[in-house]
């Protein structure tokens, strides 16, 4: 049931539920996808940034540019049901975002969404997946489960692994919810590119910016003003 899959979402800090949308939905975005980054292969992001942050995902945002094909999974019932049993009445929808990396990339380290000091203002991640992810061509999403609950991710090196870190390899189809608290990365690519999109939401009252400041191992990063606040690297340098 349902039901019960809410309750590990907050056991463990995320959720797989594999089948959930279908093939022909996820093949129509897909297209939509390739037409995109087949001609645009920019950033929003500055040079700092990319090289702290050892993040090599391009977003997209289809739905601020009137991809009206985007809605078809944003007003989704099934998606709706499941995210009000996750949020609770009164959660909102924040942005659609296509993540892609091209061959070769580093895919992203290790993150947390938002800051996790204020444990009820969080971003509730709604990743889809239009193919495969395989070991072939890489791009894997890696998450420590059970890190949502209040735990800072540790200052060091961003690309470490941790004893209790586990992978997963999506499935077109696939919907993977993922709290903004837990510990997450994804993984170098091998293969031609990968991509997943995400349709972030948040529960009644979080802030519509909880999402602003991203904490790494190496820094706190706030997209707004394009700027690190807090070097991290160096106090762990000093802790050590």
């Amino acid at each position: 049931m349902v039901e019960d899959l809410t309750v590990k979402f907050w056991e463990d800090g995320y959720l797989v539920v594999e089948n959930f949308f279908a093939e022909e939905c996820m093949d129509e975005l897909h297209r939509l996808i390739l037409d995109h980054f087949g001609a645009v292969h920019g950033s929003m992001l500055n040079e700092e940034f990319w090289d702290k942050s050892k993040c090599e995902i391009v977003p997209w945002f289809p739905q601020r540019e009137g991809v009206d094909a985007f809605d078809r999974i944003e007003n989704d019932p099934e998606l709706k049901n499941i995210t009000e049993l996750v949020l609770g009445a009164g959660w909102y929808s924040q942005y659609s975002m296509v993540m892609f990396s091209a061959k070769g990339t580093k895919g992203q380290a290790w993150h947390q969404d938002c800051p996790p000091e204020a444990r009820n203002d969080f971003n509730l991640n709604r990743l889809i997946y239009t193919r495969d992810i395989v070991p072939e061509i890489g791009g894997e999403l890696r998450l420590v489960p059970g890190t949502h609950r209040g735990q800072v991710l540790p200052a060091g090196d961003p690309d470490v692994d941790f004893k209790d870190q586990i992978t997963l390899y999506p499935k077109k189809g696939t919907l993977v919810l993922l709290h903004g608290h837990c510990w997450h990365r994804v993984l170098p690519v091998d293969g031609p590119y990968r991509v997943s999109t995400n349709y972030r939401a948040a529960p009644k009252g979080t802030p519509e910016d909880v999402t602003d400041v991203c904490v790494y191992r190496n820094m706190r990063y706030r997209f707004s003003t394009k700027s690190v606040i807090e070097d991290r690297a160096a106090s762990a340098v000093e802790a050590d």
